[in-house]
């Protein structure tokens, strides 16, 4: 590759920054903010800005495995394509799996998606979106009938009040953050912060609310009937464009009729429920933005009605300034979306109705098109368990961390007569839970090689309907391949036809088409100017936003004027339920976990557990205890606790903070098997789920926690991350020019220092090619 500036995006959240990277010859690169890019203007996060220390091949699967064993691409493929056949003949098409990520580009996600959906005939095909977005898509569909995120990034520019729920944009969406705060400074704008904690997004709030864990729907309904009862209804918006308001109204009032009955429910004080109403009512230019702690909960559906009805209700909706507005937390999560990812999705925006199972049969020439969804990634777990699923295909993502109850699925994948993995790093929990065949273990394991964030060519959207595209800057390392190719490589090994792409170019241009068929404006997601686009034109295309249909402009908002995509074209108000905790808090277990992300982490570190620069920000996993709660269970910041339920068990550093409410903790997702001794949070996670999404509740499980004792406190300086005994305490974080590891034990650390001599002596580093290397090792022990 030249060493000229390339443009791109970054890998991180649905923010969608544009990115200008600079390669040095070498394998490294310089990175920085695209000014030219509409997302962020030139602006990174601490995340971006670190991208350039993310780079070393040293953690990449660079060549195919089979069964542990490394193998050529040929081997590789005939042993997917013959594995998923064998099981396929034997059982039928429902007995596969595949399970897709928002860190994949919208060309990787579309040709799977074809695969199972048109040609396997399966529709057991889901993506980790489930656990962040489909919650907002259940929602949107509701009360929009299509999944359709109404407002953009302009919105931000031009609101006068941003009310964020369950939202630390601060740390999860700075850049959009920082547009805020700048609304804020030159014009007056105006922040409400509604969490279950104070954050760093409460330090530039006019108005924190500290909410009662699972309440967002009450304060939401409070807020509706307050809009109706002091005349702030958009009376005329209402009656020409929405539907069904009188009974989410009187729904409202059963739930939250006056203020009184709102604070009492939401623990918050009247006086401030009263100050926010108020607020909210008398500005015009409101904008709503919601995230994970919406999201995420086994009511999360009827919490982003519950926000939606408030915007229909004023009218404030799809206008400059205004609108109910998801925060998107991968970079691919919409273009998943778009290409029907989700199980209960066909591509295109398009579902499981007679007319679209026609209109996609037509036009993919499937011969085995599904006719109905399939099973959710919670559902697939249980099918595995059982046996119906044997073969599950996993691409980008880390299941066996990220799963609510992730020991289930660490468990389940062992009993597969065939698992595949694509993926870039050479070691995570999910490769190494199926890593080579076990005693009494038949099926067949095939680890395939994807190209990284570099090396990757292709597009992503993001959270305002921006499709940019991401070029690669350098040549792939070892064996790594696009994962659409592979995909395709399989298709047609499996006997199908429609697979033979040349480039990323004729998927996009496919993905395109498809958006277009058929499609007289009665679809929201059409693309259909970049149908015949060409390799040359793909290359220099330039971010724009959806829809972007071949014939009429591009669509900023959505719904100021109507034109739902319901089949009434009006907006749906949607009744909520009563909200609850789907698991209230009992004598064994007093707690409620609240898990998340940290500033300057993202996922489960491997990417970000590679840059020193991040790695100093908080280099330990941690739970977050309220003061009062520390003294009740024997806690001091600084030491270790161990939360503990029925589901298992992990052990973090205390962080005793006044931030966190009474009764809650707080403890981040992002560490495990690889990077500390006993930190999974997905361990602990209860796999309750939204009725309407399947979104799993991962902000509210009830845990206990104790005090854990260590008599040998210490820490090691290693080139690279080397095995350390499960039975202390410990956790890696980048450094220059290698690792650290900070340790406990309850005994004199002699099973540390015994894991470090057996390394020592061991001496040989495989990765490496298997040259003997050497290890000095410096001891400094300080007996008091």
């Amino acid at each position: 590759m030249g060493l000229e500036a390339v443009r791109t995006t970054c890998p991180y959240c649905g923010v969608g920054c544009g990115v200008l990277v600079t390669p040095d010859g070498k394998g490294g690169a310089t990175v920085a903010g695209d000014p030219e890019h509409p997302s962020n203007f030139g602006r990174l996060c601490s995340k971006g800005s670190a991208l350039g220390e993310t780079l070393d091949p040293a953690t990449r699967l660079l060549h195919p495995k089979v069964d542990g064993v490394r193998a050529t691409w040929d081997e590789a493929l005939d042993a997917v394509a013959s594995g998923l056949k064998r099981i396929i003949d034997r059982h039928g098409p429902q007995a596969v799996g595949f399970y897709l990520s928002g860190q994949l580009l919208t060309e990787d996600y579309y040709v799977p998606n074809k695969l199972m959906k048109g040609f396997i005939g399966s529709a057991n095909v889901d993506t980790n979106s489930r656990l962040c977005m489909s919650s907002s898509v259940a929602g949107h569909k509701r009360a929009f009938g299509t999944d359709t995120v109404p407002g953009c990034y302009e919105d931000l520019d031009e609101g006068d009040l941003f009310v964020l729920v369950g939202s630390n944009a601060a740390w999860c969406h700075p850049i959009l953050f920082q547009r805020m705060v700048k609304a804020q400074e030159t014009r007056g704008a105006q922040i409400v912060n509604i969490d279950v904690r104070r954050t760093a997004t409460t330090e530039n709030a006019q108005q924190q609310l500290t909410i009662a864990a699972g309440q967002d729907s009450t304060l939401f309904c409070g807020l509706l009937v307050y809009l109706v009862d002091n005349g702030h209804v958009d009376e005329s918006y209402v009656a020409a464009h929405t539907e069904n308001f009188a009974e989410a109204v009187a729904n409202a009032r059963a739930i939250a009729p006056n203020i009184a009955a709102t604070a009492l429910r939401t623990r918050l004080p009247a006086d401030e429920i009263t100050r926010f109403f108020r607020r909210f009512a008398a500005t015009e230019r409101v904008v709503t933005l919601y995230s994970q702690g919406v999201n995420q909960s086994s009511q999360g559906t009827d919490k982003v009605n519950a926000i939606i009805n408030c915007h229909l209700a004023a009218g404030r909706i799809g206008r400059a300034g205004m609108g109910p507005f998801s925060l998107t937390g991968q970079p691919n999560a919409m273009g998943g979306r778009e290409v029907g990812g989700l199980s209960n999705q066909l591509a295109a925006h398009m579902g499981f109705t007679e007319g679209d199972l026609d209109r996609v049969e037509r036009f993919w020439a499937a011969p085995n098109l599904v006719r109905k969804p399939g099973l959710m990634i919670n559902d697939m777990v249980r099918a595995i368990e059982a046996g119906s699923i044997k073969a599950l295909w996993v691409m980008g993502t880390n299941p066996a961390v990220s799963l609510p109850q992730a020991g289930d699925m660490r468990a389940a994948m062992r009993k597969l007569e065939l698992f595949v993995c694509s993926e870039v790093v050479a070691s995570n929990d999910t490769l190494r839970a199926r890593d080579g065949k076990r005693d009494g273990e038949s099926g067949t394991s095939v680890h395939l090689p994807s190209q990284g964030w570099s090396e990757k060519d292709g597009t992503v959207t993001n959270s305002e309907r921006r499709i940019t595209r991401q070029r690669r800057f350098s040549d792939a390392v070892g064996e790594a391949k696009p994962d659409w190719w592979a995909t395709s490589q399989v298709a047609r090994r499996l006997g199908f036809a429609g697979f033979d792409y040349a480039d990323a170019s004729e998927v996009f241009a496919e993905h395109a088409g498809l958006s277009a068929f058929e499609n007289e404006g009665g679809r929201d997601f059409d693309i259909g100017r970049f149908a015949a686009i060409g390799q040359e034109d793909y290359e220099g295309l330039k971010p724009f936003q959806w829809p972007a249909p071949a014939a009429g402009e591009t669509k900023r908002r959505f719904f100021s004027d109507g034109g739902f995509f319901t089949p009434t074209g009006k907006g749906r108000f949607v009744a909520v339920a009563p909200p609850r905790l789907a698991e209230p808090v009992s004598a064994a277990f007093p707690l409620l976990l609240n898990t998340g992300r940290i500033r300057d982490q993202w996922h489960t570190m491997t990417r970000t557990g590679l840059s020193p620069r991040l790695g100093a920000h908080i280099p330990e996993p941690f739970v977050s205890v309220h003061p009062a709660d520390a003294a009740r269970f024997g806690l001091h910041d600084g030491g270790l606790a161990r939360l503990s339920n029925h589901h298992g068990s992990a052990t973090y550093r205390v962080m005793v903070t006044p931030n966190q409410e009474r009764g809650d903790l707080f403890a981040p997702i992002h560490w495990n098997d690889e990077t500390a001794s006993d930190a999974r949070i997905g361990s602990l996670v209860h796999a309750i789920v939204d009725p309407y999404s399947g979104q799993p509740d991962s902000k509210a499980t009830p845990v206990t926690i104790a005090p854990v004792a260590m008599r040998f406190a210490g820490f090691v300086l290693s080139r690279r991350r080397i095995p350390l005994p499960r039975s202390s305490f410990w956790a890696w974080s980048a450094v220059p020019d290698g690792f650290a590891a900070t340790l406990a034990s309850d005994d004199d650390g002699a099973d540390v220092l015994a894991a470090l001599r057996a390394d020592i002596e061991a001496g040989v580093d495989e990765d490496q090619g298997g040259e003997a290397g050497r290890i000095e090792a410096i001891r400094y022990a300080d007996t008091r």
